[in-house]
């Protein structure tokens, strides 16, 4: 179907494992943040795999030149779906757990990182509702759709996964990364999201 296109979204994946990284401390963060922690890395490991199968599923179809239109553009659908729900779901986590306690700029750290997340899942949406509108009953015509789709959305997409890298980064300062560290269900979203960050590179040649 699309190398490039896939190319281009497995960025998610990529900042999905920002959220969930790791790190150690010598004296242990405050119990508030802890319990902070607790309550975002609590939702990744469920949408990193959502996330994670998504690219996968795109990847897999995007060297298949005799992939029935009708089929790709279910794969699609779905996969941008899953994105755009995933992404929903960890801001929405953000949200509900507010602002690190004991933070300096916390909240403005918080809120920049969950408008990343929306942004992304708004992004899929659009991206599901486009490929959703592709013609689907001329294999040329839906290719150059896709390839429209790719050109005109995935840059966004990229961009806002860049962007969101680095507001993750942000968030993730000091005491704040020290006691997502601590957390059981982020070092497993992050061992799995390391294990798989081979696959959608696979289709980024072409």
């Amino acid at each position: 179907m699309n190398k490039k296109l896939a190319a281009a979204l497995s960025g998610g994946a990529v900042l999905v494992a920002a959220l969930s990284g790791c790190s150690t401390k010598d004296s242990g963060p405050d119990p508030k943040l802890v319990a902070w922690a607790k309550t975002v890395c609590d939702a990744v490991p469920a949408q990193d795999a959502k996330i994670r199968s998504a690219n996968a599923s795109i990847a897999s179809i995007a060297t298949d030149s005799n992939l029935p239109p009708k089929d790709a553009q279910k794969t699609y659908s779905k996969a941008f779906q899953d994105m755009s729900d995933g992404y929903k779901a960890l801001a929405a986590a953000l949200d509900k757990a507010g602002a690190p306690p004991g933070v300096d700029d916390a909240a403005k750290r918080q809120k920049d990182a969950a408008q990343t997340f929306t942004g992304l899942s708004t992004s899929y949406a659009d991206l599901k509702k486009q490929v959703d509108g592709l013609d689907t009953k001329d294999q040329g015509k839906f290719a150059a759709g896709l390839k429209e789709v790719a050109a005109s959305q995935t840059k966004q997409v990229g961009k806002q996964s860049d962007t969101g890298t680095k507001t993750l980064e942000r968030l993730e300062q000091g005491d704040v990364k020290a006691a997502m560290a601590e957390q059981p269900s982020c070092k497993v979203a992050a061992s799995a999201t390391a294990s798989g960050a081979a696959a959608p590179s696979a289709s980024t040649k072409g």
